[in-house]
């Protein structure tokens, strides 16, 4: 099937479907019985870092729960591993850099050049997986935005209240846009290599975009994922920017000329539309904890959405986050038949 014809880039455009593509954050991952079976064999980021192995846990999504698109098995925090900040994944802690960036001289340290050759894994991995999915469904690649990056940069670890980098940008601001400047320089870099090798759309993941105020958001984060939008645009692919608990900033989203606003489960989909208008479709955006409720409750959520976006294209079907790990593959298996099923009717 040729690109221009699949469900999942054509909803991203906002042209006539039959009905709404579905896919899934972190769809290949732990919930699956095989990609436990694989990663027993190895580490995370080794896993993330053979592309045979990043391939074939791509792929098993497409072949058990039959989603739209598949994403490519990575990690956000590659990127500033290959920028020189040595990374561990522990398992008890997740995501550790053990000399967070605390200075001017740890900004200066940071690699722009060389970065995407470190990073060529990633684009093995892509060419692998697009042959072997053999033109089946298209294929999504990832970052994390500057902001996010840079907030596990900042802070080292997961962190609860994220003084480390609030701290940063409140106290040295200019500092801090030096830091995002060089990341976004790096994301845009990566996203295009991405592309080259392969990808039919590109996700940005702004994860922690709810912890900054609406203001702030605007100027550390927005302004970052505006200047990729921008370099990206030209490559003539979907471009979709989800940026968790920015419900303040859809409206400006769109408006940066991104194909696809993600939004998470505390919005209404049917007023995000009306406000987005036809700037951009929109993907998400079932609560992830609703596939833990019985199939009636899973069908009923899936009928709410559908019936608050309404009839016509520009939906793509999706969890307002990341599938959790201990989600039942059946409930999920359930999930997307009944997106395909019940979507037909509001595409006439």
């Amino acid at each position: 099937m040729k690109k221009s014809e699949h469900l999942f880039i054509k909803a991203c455009l906002r042209e006539p479907v039959e009905r709404t593509p579905v896919w899934i954050m972190r769809q290949a991952g732990r919930y699956l019985p095989e990609y436990r079976k694989v990663r027993k064999k190895t580490d995370f980021l080794t896993l993330c870092k053979t592309p045979e192995l990043a391939s074939e846990v791509t792929i098993q999504p497409i072949d058990i729960i039959d989603v739209d698109a598949a994403i490519l098995f990575s990690d956000i925090l590659v990127v500033p591993e290959a920028m020189g900040m040595p990374l561990e994944l522990i398992e008890s802690k997740g995501p550790v850099f053990h000399k967070p960036i605390r200075s001017e001289k740890d900004v200066d340290m940071l690699a722009i050049t060389d970065v995407i050759e470190k990073l060529n894994y990633v684009f093995e991995a892509i060419r692998l997986t697009k042959k072997e999915l053999n033109g089946r469904v298209p294929l999504i690649g990832f970052s994390g935005s500057p902001w996010t990056l840079a907030t596990y940069m900042v802070e080292g670890k997961a962190s609860k209240n994220f003084r480390f980098i609030k701290s940063f940008v409140y106290q040295n601001p200019a500092l801090a846009h030096k830091m995002l400047e060089k990341i976004a320089i790096v994301v845009t870099a990566y996203l295009e290599a991405k592309i080259d090798a392969g990808c039919d759309a590109v996700q940005i993941f702004d994860t922690w975009a709810g912890i900054l105020s609406p203001w702030d958001f605007r100027e550390f984060s927005l302004k970052y994922i505006n200047y990729i939008v921008e370099r990206l645009k030209r490559k003539n692919v979907p471009i979709i920017v989800f940026a968790k608990g920015a419900s303040h900033s859809y409206d400006e989203i769109a408006s940066f000329g991104c194909n696809v606003v993600g939004i998470d489960w505390v919005s209404d989909i049917g007023k995000v539309r009306k406000q987005i208008g036809d700037r951009a479709a929109i993907q998400g955006n079932m609560d992830p904890t609703v596939l833990f409720a019985p199939l009636s409750k899973i069908e009923e959520e899936i009928k709410n959405i559908l019936e608050r976006y309404g009839e016509g294209s520009g939906h793509i079907f999706n969890l307002g986050h990341g599938i959790l790990p201990e989600t039942p593959v059946e409930n999920v298996k359930f999930f997307v038949h009944k997106v395909k099923e019940l979507s037909r009717p509001y595409h006439k």
